[in-house]
């Protein structure tokens, strides 16, 4: 007959991997629409992509100074972090990302470009967890809508800026984007508009640059 001692074991056996299952629910959650490191590198420097992101015309938008400290959060392939780090060529670019083997190839890139002013920073699904509450600007490019918790990152990322910084967000418009049939990966102008302003921050400008994404800066 078994003892209580060893029941109380077996049941803590049993019990163990379904409450390290639960802890780990949420951050499986943390992103929606994820992807390995491998699919998201196809994807995010597939050359038709590339072409329509209007990557100078949007960096051009920003208005960046060359002393400027830049956080480009979900940098991705790093398709903004390199092209910004050459305007702020006396600041500093943090290329942001969750997936580790992201955030390793964009440092790759970055050295094998010779460009000495992008920091590879390995950030959490809450928070962009940054070195320094030094961010001129936050670029967070077709991104947010893949972050499960806005209202708690926004909350995060606003103490991070400098005094004076700035936070652009540019996103699909629902209708227009490849999510228009799942609502979980889609953000509007007026939810961000809400979201920042629990966070603190308002709208400062607008920029129509494209046909399918709405490109709005905040700050405070």
């Amino acid at each position: 007959m078994k003892t209580a001692a060893t029941f109380r074991r077996h049941l803590v056996a049993a019990l163990v991997p379904a409450i390290a299952s639960l802890a780990l629910a949420p951050l499986v959650r943390a992103q929606l629409g994820a992807r390995s490191t491998e699919e998201w590198l196809k994807t995010l420097e597939a050359q038709g992509r590339v072409a329509r992101l209007k990557v100078d015309a949007a960096v051009a938008a920003l208005a960046l100074k060359p002393g400027d400290v830049v956080a480009d959060i979900g940098a991705g392939s790093g398709v903004f972090t390199l092209p910004i780090a050459r305007v702020v060529t006396a600041g500093r670019v943090y290329a942001v990302d969750i997936d580790q083997g992201l955030v390793d190839h964009i440092a790759k890139k970055a050295q094998e470009a010779k460009v000495a002013n992008v920091r590879p920073v390995l950030g959490g699904f809450t928070d962009p967890k940054l070195p320094a509450r030094d961010v001129d600007l936050a670029l967070i490019f077709d991104v947010l809508h893949h972050i499960e918790d806005r209202v708690g990152y926004l909350k995060n990322l606003a103490p991070y800026l400098a005094k004076a910084g700035r936070v652009a967000v540019i996103d699909f418009h629902p209708e227009l984007g490849p999510h228009k049939n799942d609502p979980k990966l889609q953000v509007t102008k007026e939810q961000t508009r809400q979201w920042m302003a629990a966070a603190g921050l308002k709208v400062l400008a607008e920029h129509k640059l494209y046909d399918d994404k709405w490109f709005v800066v905040y700050g405070r």
